[in-house]
C-alpha cells in the first residue's frame, strides 16, 4: 500500500488536519484517497470522536465501507461501518462511518453539534449534489458557531478551486500528483449518419477484439445501456459479460457489475456517470467514453424535471478516464473530435443552480435561519428557485405566510425526506392510512422504469426494496406496518399532491392540472379514460414544455368532495360579452385552477369587482385596454423622456412594469367605471398622466413637449409614435428662414423635419436644415417649381420670411 501516491502526502496532510479546521486534498484516482487514506487518518490523528466519510451514491458508500473493513481483517461494522436510507451497518466500536449525502444532512438536523464526531471527509466533492453543498453550508456554520475543534476534509480528483478558495480562504490545498497507472487516451467522433447504438457497438467489439482486460462503457442513461447491450449481445464473442450498472438497479445487481470477472472470463460493464465516482470495477482497464451524459434540470414555470443529453464537462472525462488506470495500466477512448473536446465546460453545472430547492430550503429554516443567504455557499441559489420552493412550502403547511417554519414544518424536516412526501406522512398519521402512505412513498422515491405506470398496479404488488423501504418509513414515524386499500390513503396524497390534481381536457390524453399547467399521458394509455387523476410523478420532454405524467392514480370527483373537501373553493370571475359589450359575473366552483361548475355569480361588492378587472386585464395583456391615440404619445413620451433625460426620476412605464403595477396606476380609473361597464369609458391618458408628479408633468411638457414652436409662430404636434421619432411634419414654407436644429429633451435630440409640398406630400426629411438650404435645395426647387408654378420657392431659403400661406400672392 506504501506504493499508493496519496502515501507521500500523508504526513503533510495530517499536519495541515492538526492545525487547520478545513483542508482540501486534491488527488487522481487510484491515489488511494477513498479505500486507504481513511484508515491512515484513523490511525495517525489524535480523534476524541469518530471519522464521518460522506459518498455521493449508496453503492459507492457500501463499497467503499467493505474494502476499508477489509483491510483492516474486520467485517463491516466492527471499526468500519456503514449508513445509507434503508440499509446500515453499525457497531458499538464503529470509528469510521460511510454514508451518503442524505444521511449525513438528516444527522446534521438532530446532532447539529455532533458530539462523537471529530472529522467529516466529503468525498467527491466535484460532483456537487445539492446535499454536498448543503452539508458544507451546515458544517462551516458548526465550525463557526458550535465547534471549532470539528475538522473538515474536502477530497476529489477535480476540483473547482476558484469557488472552494472563495469560501475556504484559509484552507490548506495538498495535491497529490500523478495516477496510480497511466491511461492512453484516444479521441474519435463517432458517424454522424446512422444510429448510435449500432456505431458505439462496433467500437466496442473492435477494442474488445484488438485489446485484452475488461471494458467500462460510460454512456447518457438507462435507455442506451439497454439499447447498446442488445446490440453488442448480437454479435458478442464467447466468454465476455454484459453488466449493466446505473442507480437505479437494485445494490445486488450493482454489486454484481462491479464484482470481479469470472476465471478465463471477460467483463463489459455499461455504466451510467454512477462510475464516474469512487468505485473500482475489478479489472477494469478499457474505458469507452461516450461523452454523454443524462442532466436533471428543473423547469421552475413548468414546476418538473427536464432530462437533458449533453456532453459531460471536462473534470468528468479525467474522471472517466482514471478508471482504466486504478489496477493497471489502462487505455480510454473518448468519442469525440480533439476540437470538441477542447471546448468543453471545465466544470459541469453545479445541482444547486438546476434544482428544485424546496427540500433546501426547508432544512435551512429548520436549520435556524430565516434566509438562505446567512450561510456560506460555493454558489448562491438562485431567488426565483428560492421563490418557487417557498410558494411550495406554504402550500404543504411547512411554513406560514411570514416565510416562518411551522411545526409541521419542523416535524417534516426531522424525516429527511422529500417535502411533499413528507407532508403526505405528516397528513397520514393517526390513521389507518400510514402505512399505505409509507408504501407509497417508497413507490414515488423510486418508481419504475416504465415510462407511464398506475399507482394502484405498483401499490397492489410491491416489490421488497419498495417493502424494506415502506417499513423503515413506519419505524421512522413510530408506526407499525400494516397495508390497507389506496381509498384510505387518499386524504393524505390529495393534500400533498394538491396542485397535481389532473382533469382530463374533454376526450383527449391531455389534462389541465390544479396548478394550471398542462400535463399529458400517451394517446393509448389505459388511464386516458379516467376524467380525473392525481399526477404523482411529473418529467418534462427533452423538446416540449407541458409535463409527461409518469406515475399517476385515478380517482373521481366525489373522492375529492369526500376526502378533501376543502380543495373545492368558489371564485367570482368576469367574462367578457360582446354582444352586451359588458362583463357578466360568474362563480366558479374550482380546485385550483380546474373550474367544476360555474353559475352566473351576486353581483360582487367594489373591491371584489375592481380585483376581477385587474386579473382580466393581467390574463388578456395591456392589449386589451381602450389606448387611443393621447394616451399612445404620452406612453411613448414618457419612454423617450426615460430614455433621454435619466437623471430625472420617471415612473417605469414599460409594459411589463405597467403590467406589474395595475393596481397602483389603472386601479383609481377602474373605481370611475360604472359596475360591469365596459373598458371604453376608462381614461388610459388621464391614468398614466397622474402617475407624475407636478414637477415631472412640467418637465416633461417643457422637454418632450407634445407641440413645438415652427417659424411661423405656429405650435405643430410632433409624432413620437413614428419610427422616425421625434418627427415634425410641415409645409416646406413654414420653415423657410430657419437655419438652426429644432431640438427637444435640453438640446440632447434634434427633432427630424419631414418637409411637405403643397399637396402634402414629403419631399425632403432632414435633421440639419442649413445644410439642405446650402445643398440638395436647388434640385428641390426646380422640380416644385415645375409642378406648383404658384407657390413660392425662393432662391434663398434660408433668408426668407416663413409663412403659412403657399401662394406667390399671398406672401
Amino acid at each position: 500500500m506504501s506504493a499508493l501516491p496519496i502515501h507521500d502526502v500523508l504526513d503533510e496532510l495530517v499536519l495541515a488536519l492538526t492545525h487547520s479546521p478545513q483542508v482540501i486534498l486534491q488527488a487522481p484516482p487510484g491515489a488511494g484517497k477513498s479505500t486507504w487514506l481513511p484508515i491512515q487518518l484513523l490511525q495517525r490523528l489524535t480523534l476524541r470522536g469518530k471519522i464521518i466519510m460522506v459518498e455521493p451514491r449508496r453503492l459507492a458508500a457500501k463499497n467503499v465501507a467493505l474494502r476499508l473493513a477489509h483491510s483492516l481483517g474486520e467485517a463491516p461494522g466492527e471499526t468500519v461501518g456503514y449508513r445509507m436510507r434503508a440499509e446500515q451497518c453499525i457497531g458499538k466500536t464503529t470509528r469510521l462511518e460511510v454514508v451518503t449525502e442524505g444521511v449525513l444532512t438528516r444527522w446534521l438536523q438532530q446532532d447539529p453539534m455532533l458530539d462523537d464526531v471529530s472529522l467529516v471527509i466529503i468525498d467527491e466533492f466535484h460532483e456537487r449534489s445539492v446535499h454536498t453543498d448543503l452539508a458544507l453550508a451546515f458544517l462551516l456554520d458548526i465550525q463557526q458557531g458550535l465547534r471549532d475543534d470539528l475538522k473538515l476534509l474536502i477530497m476529489s480528483a477535480t476540483l473547482d478551486n476558484r469557488r472552494l478558495g472563495e469560501v475556504l480562504e484559509q484552507a490548506p490545498l495538498i495535491t497529490s500528483q500523478g495516477r496510480h497507472y497511466p491511461v492512453e487516451r484516444f479521441y474519435h467522433g463517432l458517424p454522424s449518419q446512422g444510429l448510435f447504438p449500432v456505431h458505439l457497438a462496433n467500437k466496442i467489439l473492435d477494442v474488445l477484439r484488438q485489446e485484452q482486460g475488461d471494458m467500462l462503457v460510460f454512456l447518457p442513461g438507462e435507455r442506451e445501456i439497454h439499447q447498446v447491450i442488445s446490440e453488442v449481445t448480437a454479435r458478442c464473442p464467447a466468454g465476455v459479460e454484459l453488466r449493466p450498472l446505473y442507480g437505479a438497479l437494485p445494490i445486488a445487481q450493482q454489486q454484481l457489475a462491479i464484482s470481479p470477472s469470472a476465471t478465463g472470463q471477460r467483463k463489459v460493464v455499461f455504466a451510467t456517470n454512477i462510475a464516474e465516482t469512487s468505485l473500482t470495477i475489478e479489472g477494469v482497464s478499457l474505458i469507452i467514453d461516450s461523452v454523454l451524459e443524462r442532466m436533471s434540470l428543473f423547469d421552475l414555470r413548468a414546476g418538473a424535471h427536464r432530462l437533458k443529453t449533453q456532453f459531460i464537462s471536462q473534470s468528468s472525462l479525467t474522471q472517466r478516464a482514471g478508471r482504466a488506470g486504478r489496477l493497471m495500466p489502462g487505455k480510454c477512448w473518448h468519442l469525440i473530435a480533439p476540437e470538441q473536446a477542447e471546448r468543453l465546460a471545465e466544470q459541469a453545472t453545479p445541482e444547486i443552480l438546476r434544482s428544485d430547492l424546496t427540500g433546501l430550503l426547508l432544512n435551512v429554516l429548520a436549520w435556524g435561519c430565516q434566509k438562505v443567504s446567512a450561510l456560506q455557499w460555493l454558489d448562491q441559489p438562485s431567488r426565483p428557485a428560492l421563490a418557487y420552493a417557498s410558494a411550495q412550502l406554504r402550500q404543504f403547511g411547512a411554513i406560514d405566510a411570514a416565510g416562518t417554519l411551522t411545526a409541521k414544518g419542523r416535524k417534516m424536516a426531522g424525516l429527511g425526506i422529500t417535502p411533499r412526501l413528507a407532508a403526505m406522512l405528516i397528513a397520514s398519521e393517526g390513521s389507518d392510512s400510514v402505512s399505505t402512505a409509507a408504501m407509497l412513498t417508497a413507490i414515488i422515491e423510486q418508481p419504475e422504469r416504465r415510462g407511464e405506470g398506475d399507482l394502484r398496479d405498483n401499490l397492489s404488488a410491491p416489490s421488497a426494496v419498495w417493502t424494506t423501504r415502506a417499513k423503515q418509513v413506519c419505524r421512522m414515524l413510530g408506526e407499525k406496518f400494516s397495508l390497507s386499500p389506496l381509498d384510505d390513503a387518499l386524504a393524505p396524497l390529495l393534500s400533498a399532491f394538491a396542485d397535481r390534481i389532473a382533469y382530463r381536457r374533454g376526450t383527449t390524453h391531455r389534462y389541465q392540472l390544479a396548478d394550471g399547467r398542462g400535463a399529458t399521458l400517451t394517446l393509448d394509455h389505459p388511464l386516458t379514460r379516467y376524467n380525473w387523476l392525481i399526477a404523482v410523478q411529473l418529467q418534462l420532454p427533452a423538446d416540449r414544455h407541458e409535463a409527461h405524467i409518469q406515475l399517476a392514480v385515478p380517482l373521481s370527483l366525489d373522492d375529492i368532495r369526500h376526502q378533501a373537501p376543502q380543495l373545492i373553493t368558489y371564485r367570482h370571475a368576469l367574462e367578457w360579452d360582446e354582444s352586451q359589450a359588458q362583463f357578466k359575473v360568474w362563480q366558479h366552483e374550482v380546485i385550483g385552477e380546474i373550474i367544476i361548475s360555474s353559475r352566473p355569480g351576486d353581483k360582487p361588492n367594489p373591491d371584489q369587482l375592481i380585483a376581477a378587472y385587474l386579473a382580466w386585464i393581467k390574463d388578456k395583456g395591456l392589449g386589451a385596454l381602450p389606448w387611443d391615440q393621447p394616451a399612445l404619445e404620452l406612453k411613448q413620451r414618457l419612454s423617450y423622456a426615460q430614455q433621454w433625460l435619466p437623471e430625472c426620476d420617471w415612473p417605469a412605464i414599460t409594459d411589463t412594469d405597467l403590467l406589474n403595477n395595475l393596481e397602483g396606476w389603472l386601479g383609481p380609473e377602474l373605481t370611475r367605471l360604472p359596475s360591469l361597464g365596459n373598458f371604453s369609458r376608462i381614461n388610459l391618458y388621464q391614468a398614466l398622466k397622474s402617475q407624475l408628479s407636478w414637477e415631472q408633468w412640467q418637465c416633461l411638457e417643457t422637454e418632450v413637449p407634445s407641440h413645438i414652436e415652427v417659424p411661423t409662430g405656429r405650435k405643430v404636434a410632433i409624432d413620437y409614435l413614428s419610427p422616425r421619432a421625434p418627427l415634425l411634419s410641415i409645409k416646406v414654407q413654414e420653415m423657410y428662414g430657419q437655419q438652426r436644429p429644432l431640438t427637444v429633451a435640453r438640446g440632447r435630440v434634434n427633432v427630424v423635419i419631414e418637409l411637405l409640398s403643397p399637396a402634402q406630400r414629403p419631399i425632403q426629411i432632414t435633421q440639419d436644415l442649413a445644410g439642405f438650404w446650402q445643398g440638395s435645395w436647388r434640385e428641390v426647387q426646380k422640380e416644385m417649381k415645375g409642378r406648383y408654378p404658384k407657390h413660392l420657392w425662393p432662391d434663398d431659403p434660408a433668408n426668407t420670411l416663413p409663412t403659412t400661406k403657399t401662394r406667390k400672392s399671398s406672401t
